[in-house]
């Protein structure tokens, strides 16, 4: 149920297992969110993340999201639970339902993982609006003008490698892009000093930011 009294229905399927009408319909949302959407960014996504949820509302499809629960060994974080977003689009008619947040926990919760005693919780973004997601927590990084630590550097090329990135700078958390422009088609209401942890990121190039934060708390020293 969404919070204006819209009533959705989800699912999650494993994305090997998509059906060629269902894959049409993510598809077409897919390349009505972005301008000159990367349809092989989309395809190489489905091979990396093991789970796809979507929310269909009266028959529509709402709002599809990308994502995975491992575990991961990391440095000093042996068998560590990490909770990977992937790419989330919904449709600009069900938008401000909290839709982007519940279509991951349903990806995340098909991995049959428990998120305890705490997740290391990841995603590329490409705007504030999407970082937003994260930065609301204080654990979160990268933070504009602070210097990333060098365990959370570690930790950023392991996910880095995880999603697949072309490249990473573990000094800004930039995730190279592979040449192709991604420009999300939505209204962004943000702060300008927002954009400062973005500096690095070229959007023309496809980059993307980095993000990590840790449910429900940070382990000692992070």
């Amino acid at each position: 149920m969404g919070n204006s009294g819209e009533s959705f229905a989800f699912d999650v399927v494993a994305t090997m297992d998509l059906r060629d009408r269902t894959l049409a319909h993510i598809v077409a949302l897919f390349r009505s969110s972005y301008r000159a959407a990367n349809d092989a960014y989309l395809m190489q996504s489905f091979a990396r993340l093991r789970f796809i949820a979507t929310a269909t509302s009266a028959g529509t499809l709402a709002g599809f999201a990308l994502g995975e629960m491992r575990i991961m060994d990391l440095p000093r974080l042996p068998r560590q639970p990490v909770a990977l977003a992937g790419i989330c689009c919904v449709d600009p008619r069900f938008r401000r339902h909290g839709l982007f947040r519940e279509l991951e926990r349903h990806a995340f919760m098909a991995a049959g993982i428990p998120f305890r005693p705490r997740v290391l919780s990841c995603g590329r973004v490409a705007h504030p609006a999407s970082f937003r997601t994260m930065t609301w927590n204080p654990t979160h990084v990268p933070k504009p003008h602070t210097p990333p630590t060098t365990w959370q550097r570690e930790i950023g090329a392991i996910i880095a490698e995880a999603y697949g990135a072309k490249g990473f700078d573990p000094e800004t958390f930039v995730c190279l892009g592979s040449g192709t422009p991604m420009h999300p088609l939505i209204e962004m209401d943000v702060r300008a000093d927002e954009w400062d942890v973005f500096a690095a990121v070229n959007r023309d190039r496809g980059d993307s930011l980095l993000g990590l934060c840790w449910m429900p708390d940070a382990p000692e020293g992070w």
